[in-house]
Parts: C-alpha cells; sequence; structure tokens
C-alpha cells in the first residue's frame, strides 16, 4: 500500500514521456488509440463490470459522438472544445432515453435492446446522407494548438482517460461501488438493503453514454475520416471482450485487457488478420482458466512479490504498572 503512490507516478511519467520513447507516429497513435478506447471502456466498466449489466451495443453511442463532432466541428465550425463537451452531453442523452426503458429488461433481453440501438444507429447515418454523408462518411477535422500536432493529441486523450480513470476509481471503491457489485450479485438482496437498483443502473449507464460520446469525438480526431462500415458490430463486441477478459469488477483488469487486445494484433503483423481468431482463443483461454480475468493473475503476482511483513510479537501487559495506576485512581477519588 505504502509504495502504491510511487508506482502511480512511476507510471504516470512513463506515459507522459511516451512521445520521446515510442520510437514512430505509428506507435503513439495506437497508444492515443488505447487511450481513446478506455475513455469509453473506463465508462462500459461501471455497466458490465460492476453492475452486471449486458450491453453490447455501445458502439451505437460511439458513432453518436463521433458523427456528432464531425457535423459540428466539421460543417458549422464550432470549436472542438465545445464539440467534444456537446458530444458527451448528446450521448449522455442518448444513455438517459435508452436507459429509461430497457435497464428493467433481463439481462439477455437488455442485451438484445442495446445491439439493436446500434443497428438503427447505423441505419439512420445511412438513411441521413445530407447530414452524416451516407455511406460516402465525412472527414473530421483536427484539434487546434496547442493539441494540433500526435504528440499534444496525445497528451489530450491520455489527459482525459487519466480523469475517467479517476472518476471510475472513485467511484468504484465507495458506496456506489459496493452498491453496483450488490446489484450485479444480486439485485433482490441490494433493493432488501436499501440500494436504489434502478437508479443506480440508470446513473452508471448514462455515465457510461456520457464517456462513450465523448471518446466518439477523439475516436474521429484519430480516424481523421469516418463512414458507417467504421462503426461496426466487431468494434462493440471488442469492449465487451476486453472488459470480461480483464476481469469484471476491477479498474486495472479492464485496462490491461484494453492495451492487450488493441495492441497486440497490431505490433505482430500476423495476428491482425486474424483479429476475430485471437479475440476468440484468449476469451475461451481465459473464460477457462482464469475466470475472474486478467487483473488478477496480475494482483495475485503483486501480491506473491509483495515484502513479507515481519512476525508479530505478543505484547505482555505491564502488570505492575497497571496495579500501580489503579491504585493511584482510587487515591484521587
Amino acid at each position: 500500500m505504502k509504495n502504491r503512490p510511487m508506482a502511480i507516478l512511476i507510471v504516470m511519467a512513463a506515459l507522459i514521456a511516451l512521445p520521446w520513447w515510442a520510437g514512430d507516429l505509428y506507435k503513439l497513435h495506437l497508444a492515443a488509440l488505447i487511450c481513446a478506447y478506455w475513455v469509453l471502456i473506463g465508462g462500459l466498466n461501471l455497466v458490465v463490470g460492476y453492475s452486471g449489466q449486458l450491453s453490447i451495443g455501445h458502439v451505437g453511442l460511439l458513432a453518436i459522438g463521433a458523427y456528432c463532432f464531425a457535423i459540428l466541428a466539421g460543417t458549422h465550425g464550432v470549436h472542438p472544445g465545445i464539440a467534444i463537451a456537446a458530444s458527451g452531453a448528446l450521448c449522455g442523452l442518448c444513455g438517459l432515453l435508452l436507459g429509461l426503458p430497457s435497464l428493467r429488461l433481463p439481462g439477455f433481453y437488455f442485451a438484445m435492446a442495446t445491439l439493436a440501438f446500434a443497428l438503427i444507429v447505423t441505419e439512420i447515418t445511412l438513411a441521413q446522407g445530407n447530414l452524416t454523408g451516407g455511406g460516402v462518411g465525412l472527414s473530421v477535422p483536427g484539434l487546434p494548438a496547442p493539441f494540433d500536432t500526435p504528440r499534444g493529441t496525445y497528451w489530450l486523450i491520455l489527459a482525459i482517460a487519466v480523469l475517467v480513470t479517476w472518476l471510475t476509481w472513485n467511484v468504484a471503491r465507495h458506496t456506489w461501488g459496493r452498491g453496483l457489485v450488490a446489484v450485479r450479485d444480486s439485485a433482490v438482496t441490494a433493493q432488501a438493503v436499501g440500494v436504489p437498483v434502478f437508479r443506480a443502473k440508470l446513473t452508471v449507464f448514462v455515465f457510461s453514454g456520457l464517456t462513450a460520446g465523448v471518446a466518439g469525438a477523439l475516436f474521429a480526431v484519430l480516424q481523421s475520416y469516418i463512414t458507417p462500415d467504421t462503426f461496426v458490430f466487431d468494434l462493440g463486441l471488442f469492449f465487451f471482450v476486453c472488459i470480461i477478459i480483464g476481469g469484471r469488477g476491477h479498474i486495472l483488469g479492464p485496462a490491461i485487457g484494453t492495451i492487450v487486445l488493441t495492441a497486440l494484433p497490431e505490433m505482430v503483423a500476423p495476428l491482425a488478420k486474424l483479429g476475430n481468431f485471437f479475440y476468440g482463443l484468449l476469451l475461451l483461454a481465459v473464460v477457462l482458466l482464469v475466470p475472474e480475468g486478467i487483473g488478477r493473475v496480475f494482483e495475485l503476482l503483486i501480491e506473491y512479490f509483495r515484502p513479507r511483513r515481519g512476525e508479530s510479537h505478543v505484547v505482555k501487559p505491564d502488570l505492575d504498572r497497571l496495579a500501580k495506576a489503579i491504585e493511584n485512581g482510587r487515591s484521587v477519588r
């Protein structure tokens, strides 16, 4: 526990200095993409990992955020910072409108509702060609100075990812996080002890919509051109798998899952052609061998290599001194 702040500082320093030791712009772009994905997955982790809701349609919210940013900043010339905030607000509203009727459904039907939402978003982007460019798509403007360089873009996305991590970590470690875990394990028991089940699920779902909208805007900036084919169902499944492989109910595990599943197929060329096969194989291996996720393996390793405390010593009471203290107390009365 005492070494945790030092470890966090070392990791943060390494991430900030990444543009100097990454080697090339492609690796820097990949790191920025991982951070953009994590902005969405960090919020989605509260829905899937903590409250146990099987949402597989967050790619629809990602698409709405991306198109909102492209239309506002590209077509109408709105400042990109305001466009990013508007993308998050719009997707938070979409999360509210989607969550109000669908969060009362049991797990499988809720998953189908989110999937249907993602399909509807794809069809709307194709049908509204005057607004979204239809199948041709839209070009996405870059960020203004000082974020108009690859380094500046990476640092901005990293800062937003750290902010999302801090927010989700605070939610997870306090009463809200305990309440969400109780909802995930047994909604009836959680309601019996006073947890507002529906309000808790709706709140985290709206929050995940907000982070998905911001992630969509950042994702669009990194892609520089978006079409409906950019937001395929496989991408939504990828977000879900990152959480399951990383480990439900943790912050570190899904972050590791995001890094591994994003970077490894890109860094190893043959694996890039076998993306779905690789995801399926890894998911099967984790479910069979480590059901609690990769994050649990790292926790066990940290626990194993953590220095052991010294042997405890039995404290013997000084009876003579205690007897004198009692006698002195009586004499004072």
